[in-house]
């Protein structure tokens, strides 16, 4: 059994950033991952996608984009390029292709049994990345139907001939109906909650203003509900494009609400598109006059363009039931989102949603700890760029020079 200060589970952005940080401390430390760094940008993601991020908030500890785009959106080959580059940088410790088995409490720290044998180390870090959610209901349907999640989808022309259900409306979502629709597939999109914004507001990337006036460093301490913040709808966003709703019905998608249920080749779809939108279209609004009232208060005005005319999304009522195997539909592509669950796991951190409960990445169990959650304390927790806060956090807490004290009993129970 070898033995080691620390051992950081999974080689993705949150891992290496976690890497770097513990480097710069001093600590001894190995970087397990069950296959390749940056392994869900190379083999779970589909072909034609680009970071929802622009270039310049590629940041990570000791790191940052010097190349000549950095207003561009980097494709998943050049961001695994980018991360693999960030490796080499310090020499990170990654052993991969080591799949962690299980982890449980020993007498000092943790045993941690992997695929290539156990370790003992006095501080885990868990920065392994999510699991597909698919609803149960999927179930149900027709075993005729194929099915898939995003992380398998790559192209249009992977899939079975025929139309395509696609379940959700969040960046992926709309961007893979976008695709289906532009290579001649009939498309259904069922939309559920969702966070319309425009690629660009006054002249710039929407999330340079977003990050100007301190949405995305918005933590969980400046919010009533952690658990509805953390479940708040993803970003519908594209690269560089405009994507919307109305831009995908004009293109001839078929707009439905949620899937509520499903019988073989019928399916149930709520009669809610409408008030979906219309909340969709209410964050938007309450975005853009954030936006409006700092450029007054900050006295950007004569930098920055005049507030872009953005119209609203108008969109006929959806069926509420539609037989696939009338309307030529093979498969079911679910946009459905990821959940973290970690069933290798045997030490008791596990909230009533099934995930780690942690403050600041900081566990109740002494010496575990997690990163890369959605909205884990900053709201950008999960981008590329967020995961730095976290990684140096973490370590500082690790090494005994910060203390990330949970405030107040939404946080109970979690070590300090």
């Amino acid at each position: 059994m070898r033995r080691i200060d620390t051992l950081v589970i999974g080689a993705g952005q949150a891992g290496l950033a976690t890497s770097r940080c513990l480097t710069e401390a001093g600590r001894e430390h190995v970087v397990l991952d069950r296959a390749r760094p940056a392994e869900s940008w190379r083999s779970a993601r589909w072909d034609s996608l680009r970071l929802l991020t622009p270039n310049w908030m590629s940041r990570l500890p000791g790191w940052s984009y010097q190349g000549s785009d950095p207003d561009g959106y980097m494709s998943g080959p050049e961001l695994v390029n980018y991360l693999e580059a960030y490796a080499t940088s310090f020499d990170a410790p990654v052993q991969p292709w080591t799949a962690v088995l299980d982890v449980r409490s020993a007498d000092v720290g943790y045993q941690v049994t992997t695929s290539t044998g156990s370790w003992r180390a006095r501080h885990v870090v868990v920065a392994a990345g999510p699991r597909p959610r698919v609803p149960a209901l999927a179930a149900d349907l027709a075993p005729g139907l194929w099915q898939l999640h995003t992380n398998r989808y790559r192209n249009p022309r992977h899939l079975p001939p025929g139309g395509v259900l696609v379940v959700g409306a969040s960046a992926s979502g709309v961007q893979i109906a976008n695709e289906l629709r532009g290579a001649g597939r009939d498309v259904v999109l069922a939309v559920g909650q969702h966070t319309r914004l425009p690629r660009r507001y006054r002249g710039m990337d929407i999330l340079w203003w977003l990050e100007r006036i301190g949405a995305l460093d918005r933590t969980v301490d400046d919010v009533a509900d952690v658990r509805r913040a953390r479940r708040e709808p993803s970003l519908q966003l594209a690269d560089e494009r405009a994507l919307d709703l109305d831009h995908l019905a004009r293109r001839g998608v078929v707009l439905t609400g949620r899937l509520t249920a499903a019988d073989g080749y019928q399916v149930h779809l709520a009669d809610d598109l409408p008030s979906t939108v219309a909340a969709a279209e209410a964050r938007l609004r309450r975005t853009m006059d954030a936006i409006d009232e700092h450029v007054g208060a900050a006295g950007l005005a004569g930098e920055v363009l005049a507030p872009d005319d953005i119209r609203p999304v108008r969109v006929p009522r959806g069926p509420t039931q539609l037989d696939l195997r009338a309307a030529g539909i093979s498969t079911v592509v679910w946009a459905t989102g990821f959940d973290y669950r970690y069933p290798w796991l045997r030490v008791p951190v596990h909230d009533a949603d099934g995930e780690i409960a942690q403050y600041r990445g900081v566990t109740r169990a002494p010496g575990l700890y997690t990163i890369g959650l959605r909205f884990m304390h900053r709201r950008n927790a999960q981008f590329v760029d967020g995961v730095r806060h976290d990684a140096r956090a973490i370590v500082q807490h690790l090494t005994g020079t910060a203390d990330l004290a949970a405030p107040g009993p939404r946080h109970e129970g979690v070590s300090r």
